[in-house]
């Protein structure tokens, strides 16, 4: 772990506090358990499950902000923007986050192989549709210097092609008896992937070589060639069947199948699209994202091209805010210019800047001064380093995990406290390798790889794109880095909140080493062992792990009526909308902040 990971309170009194970090303090380049990393959530936990309330004598600093904003997130970043766009630049703003870096799933690994510096992400990816957003979205992009139209020339289309890279699966010996690599997704979620060549072999083709039994392979062969057509009801009546009938009922009445490996690729094959395994899903929503035996298509929208990607994903466009609300953050007169920037930590949280973000920080308690209906001050308490601090604002923002704020916000009128309590989050893991190089990977042809039998349920080529004087590996012998992505699911059949809580609980428990062992038994089985070696090719590995990834809401209306304003605090988040995207992120910090007046 790199050194000075750790706040460093020095110069303390009982009325001023320095949270400065040290100057070698950069997470970026933390390797090992990220995201919900070790510690993140300790104090939350202890709020929500055991009722914690004794955190021994609070210090109460003399610091008096304008607006707290609870979460560092894009949605918490936007919220201080906003803020000072509509209320002045000298408008003083703190940022609380309980993790070791702001941005939120917007997180930058760094990995340096062989002196060579290697990007990439542990979360929130892509811009999905940016110029959807609006004036509101397009304004502030302009703002901070993100040029959309850069995209088109940064994002290199033919990488995949010239590579002859393509989408397959990989089935495993421990699921299906061998480890074998056929051409063919048999699934539409490496589409997202612009330029990656689909299916290399025909569905009867990539059946043969499939390591099921004969009736496994029948019965796959069966799915494939399926669709609604295989649907025998009256077609004024398809529609309403498809959007409400399971999509499993539909597999094993429908089309008989009861083969367990066919089975196990239909719930892996949606991955995260759904947050959740296609167990859950209607027959409409597998169609929508193309899940096993809904073709898959290679498709380019040219209004709505998937390619607005930084080489750390959306965490450029954390930095770029950030930058432009404490500017001797880093060195960059735009986006562009900050990719490569190294940013300078100990510049976050200093006593002069109009914006403080405060790291590893968790915010226990957000009560007014007095009568919400018409307090004007609000104080916020927090736990940093295991001590209890408090202060006082004009105004929060709550642009934290949605679930949370009822055991944090007390006295919520009732039916807000309960819709809130009502949101849920899908676990999800980013994992990140380092690799000296990507030889074993040209040898099978994979751009990304489906892996139905493995933790990590899709491997992929990072985004190839060139920017900010960064340039995406060029050739088979470069280093590069992978991502492998993770969409936990819990017990089949079972309720999502309860899958969700069952998946959350099996990710936390594990350790390094086991993510570890997992990763070197994927790796090993799917790459031919003649070009790729664990031990002497992979450099480093950051498993991201987010306990509460995806957005995915509660009930009709929960959401609406967990949002309301409460006296002067609002709330912000994706959780808000509900929607798992950093473009609506920023919608909601810009209502929660209009809604303080």
């Amino acid at each position: 772990m790199v050194a000075g990971a750790t706040i460093l309170p020095y110069g303390c009194s009982n009325d001023v506090v320095s949270h400065l970090l040290d100057p070698l303090y950069y997470p970026p380049s933390i390797k090992g358990l990220r995201g919900s990393h070790p510690g993140s959530n300790t104090h939350a936990h202890s709020k929500a499950w055991t009722k914690k309330s004794d955190w021994g004598p609070s210090t109460k600093l003399k610091e008096v902000y304008d607006l707290i904003v609870v979460g560092g997130g894009i949605s918490g970043l936007s919220a201080a923007y906003f803020f000072q766009e509509k209320h002045g630049k000298d408008k003083k703003v703190l940022i609380i986050d309980n993790h070791d870096d702001f941005g939120g799933h917007a997180k930058r690994n760094e990995h340096t192989i062989n002196g060579n510096t290697r990007l990439s992400y542990g979360g929130s990816q892509t811009l999905v549709e940016p110029r959807s957003g609006g004036k509101l979205i397009l304004n502030l992009f302009k703002d901070i210097g993100i040029d959309l139209d850069r995209f088109k020339t940064a994002y290199d289309l033919d990488f995949f092609k010239k590579n002859n890279l393509s989408a397959v699966t990989y089935f495993n010996e421990a699921t299906f008896g061998e480890d074998k690599v056929v051409k063919h997704p048999f699934c539409n979620y490496p589409n997202y992937v612009e330029g990656l060549p689909m299916a290399k072999l025909s569905n009867d083709e990539a059946v043969k070589q499939a390591p099921l039994s004969e009736k496994g392979k029948e019965q796959l062969l069966r799915v494939l060639n399926g669709g609604l057509h295989a649907i025998k009801v009256p077609k004024e009546e398809l529609q309403d069947y498809v959007s409400t009938q399971s999509y499993f009922d539909y597999l094993k009445h429908t089309l008989g199948v009861d083969d367990s490996g066919v089975m196990k690729m239909a719930r892996n094959s949606g991955l995260d699209w759904a947050s959740s395994g296609t167990d859950l899903m209607t027959i409409g929503a597998a169609k929508s994202c193309g899940a096993l035996g809904f073709a898959p298509k290679e498709v380019y929208d040219e209004n709505n091209p998937y390619i607005h990607h930084f080489p750390d994903g959306n965490a450029t466009v954390a930095r770029a805010l950030v930058k432009k609300m404490i500017p001797y953050v880093g060195k960059g007169n735009n986006a562009e210019e900050l990719v490569k920037s190294k940013f300078h930590y100990d510049e976050l949280d200093k006593s002069g800047n109009d914006v403080r973000i405060r790291l590893n920080s968790t915010v226990i308690n957000v009560r007014h001064g007095g009568d919400p209906k018409s307090s004007d001050e609000v104080f916020v308490n927090y736990i940093n380093n295991n001590k209890s601090y408090q202060v006082k604002g004009k105004a929060v923002v709550m642009a934290c995990y949605n679930m949370m704020i009822p055991h944090i916000v007390p006295n919520l009128p009732k039916a807000q406290d309960e819709a809130l309590r009502l949101q849920m989050k899908s676990p999800l893991q980013y994992t990140t390798v380092g690799l000296k190089n990507w030889r074993a990977i040209k040898e099978i042809g994979m751009g990304l790889a489906m892996s139905p039998g493995n933790m990590h349920q899709a491997v992929l080529m990072d985004f190839p794109v060139n920017i900010g004087g960064y340039e995406y590996t060029k050739t088979p012998d470069d280093p590069c880095v992978i991502q492998m992505i993770s969409c936990p699911y819990g017990t089949i059949g079972a309720p999502k909140d309860v899958q969700f809580r069952e998946a959350r609980h099996k990710m936390l428990s594990l350790q390094f080493k086991d993510y570890e062992a997992e990763i070197k038994n994927h790796l090993s089985g799917m790459l031919p062992n003649k070009l790729f070696d664990f031990d002497r090719d992979v450099e480093s590995i950051t498993v991201n792990r987010w306990a509460h990834g995806y957005a995915v809401g509660g009930p009709l209306n929960s959401t609406k009526i967990g949002r309301q304003p409460f006296g002067r605090i609002t709330i912000a988040n994706s959780d808000s909308a509900p929607n798992a995207d950093a473009i609506v992120a920023i919608k909601m910090a810009h209502r929660a902040v209009n809604e303080l007046g």
